[in-house]
């Protein structure tokens, strides 16, 4: 299942940087991180990460996630 997740507080290369750190500590396949839509696109297809896992990594990350909706 692919989702996108749109993040608040991403302000440069090195943020979309940490969230796809972030995305990968909790095994999500990261498909993308924009810059510009402030958003990331994931599969987890092969992952059983839940939208509160999602959450709770980018929000210990420093970020803010504010939704997240399947693609």
């Amino acid at each position: 299942m692919k989702k996108k997740i749109l993040i608040e507080g991403m302000s440069c290369g090195h943020c979309v940087a940490h969230v796809r750190e972030a995305l990968e500590e909790i095994k999500a396949e990261v498909l993308d991180v924009s810059l510009d839509t402030k958003s990331a696109t994931v599969d987890l297809t092969n992952s059983n990460v839940s939208d509160e896992d999602i959450k709770a990594i980018i929000d210990d990350y420093g970020y803010k996630v504010v939704g997240i909706e399947v693609v």
